[in-house]
């Protein structure tokens, strides 16, 4: 039997979910952010400032949907220069737009750039004591947990730039994606594409999704990663399901336009692309090339019962890459 990976219906919606403005510490206000991604095929900006959680939704019109979200970091106190130190960073995008209550707030801490004049601006449960932030797994899932049963989906950002390892990021629990790509600190110069990372948190038994994101604070870091969200509508209800569906593929260069399952097989039809290589949770990957370095715009692999899990990366001749989330076959058989 047939079963899409990618819905079979709907439309294709290039998307960003990691995006600063002059709200924080970027250049650019929230409404240069839109026409500057719009004239760039973009539909869908998740505006993240740090610590900063306002509503966008007057910015919404036929062809462009903003989602509410906040970037919160949590850092190390390790009396080290800037940069030496650890962090952590998650991103928080409300899954309902009427929510605009902060799941975890100080009164007089953790706002930075141009976030404290925004301050009187944001809501939160008053009878609640100020939230001190700690670099701890056990702090980071807290924050985690409050943003989800808050109704967030939440995002487990840049590994590389925030100096992050095997043993910490293993610790987290309960982010529903993380950042396969990251292009704002790819161009900085960290090696953030992070597909290593990804089958680490998948091999430990999160099962959680795979983002390309700008992480963007100016032009110079926009239109590098992006995800394409499958979707009936260009609406905020409808976007957020396919989010928390995981109807959207992880790109800096190729499209995939076609995923499927059937019978034993998985199928991928793409753009013109160099190789597409299949991963499984075991030692065994599969490539798909011409000898001749002809493009290949569509593969076959097998899936078999004691795979665990398989996802695919398509590459295309600059060396960029499109990644589908990874696909557990105990939710196929």
């Amino acid at each position: 039997m047939k079963k899409y990976l990618l819905p079979e219906s709907g439309n294709f919606y290039k998307a960003n979910l990691h995006c600063h403005t002059t709200v924080s510490d970027g250049s650019m206000t929230p409404e240069e952010v839109k026409a500057h991604y719009m004239a760039n095929g973009y539909s869908i900006i998740a505006f993240t400032d740090h610590s900063v959680f306002l509503d966008h939704s007057d910015l919404a019109e036929d062809g462009f949907l903003p989602l509410n979200g906040f970037e919160a970091e949590i850092d190390e106190d390790s009396g080290k220069p800037q940069g030496y130190g650890k962090t952590c960073h998650i991103c928080l995008v409300a899954k309902d737009p009427k929510n605009l209550t902060i799941p975890f707030y100080h009164r007089s801490a953790y706002l930075f750039g141009n976030g404290e004049q925004y301050r009187d601006q944001m809501r939160f449960d008053e009878t609640q004591p100020d939230y001190i932030r700690e670099y701890t797994p056990e702090c980071v899932n807290d924050m985690i947990r409050r943003g989800k049963e808050a109704g967030f989906f939440v995002t487990y950002n840049h590994p590389v730039w925030s100096l992050e390892d095997y043993s910490d990021y293993m610790a987290y629990e309960g982010m529903d994606a993380m950042e396969i790509m990251n292009y704002g600190c790819w161009i900085e110069g960290y090696m953030e594409y992070n597909p290593k990372v990804y089958d680490d948190m998948l091999r430990g038994g999160k099962r959680i999704y795979a983002l390309s994101t700008d992480d963007n604070h100016s032009k110079k870091d926009t239109l590098g990663g992006w995800i394409m969200v499958k979707a009936e509508k260009l609406e905020y209800a409808a976007v957020m399901q396919a989010l928390e569906e995981g109807n959207f593929y992880a790109s800096w260069g190729p499209e995939i336009r076609e995923l499927w399952y059937e019978d034993g097989y998985v199928h991928i039809k793409t753009s013109e692309a160099r190789r597409i290589v299949c991963n499984y949770s075991k030692r065994k990957a599969r490539c798909t090339e011409n000898s001749d370095g002809t493009p290949v715009t569509e593969a076959t692999f097998p899936v078999t019962d004691d795979c665990g899990y398989f996802r695919i990366t398509v590459m295309d001749a600059q060396g960029r890459c499109a990644d589908t989330n990874a696909c557990f076959v105990d939710d196929l058989l």
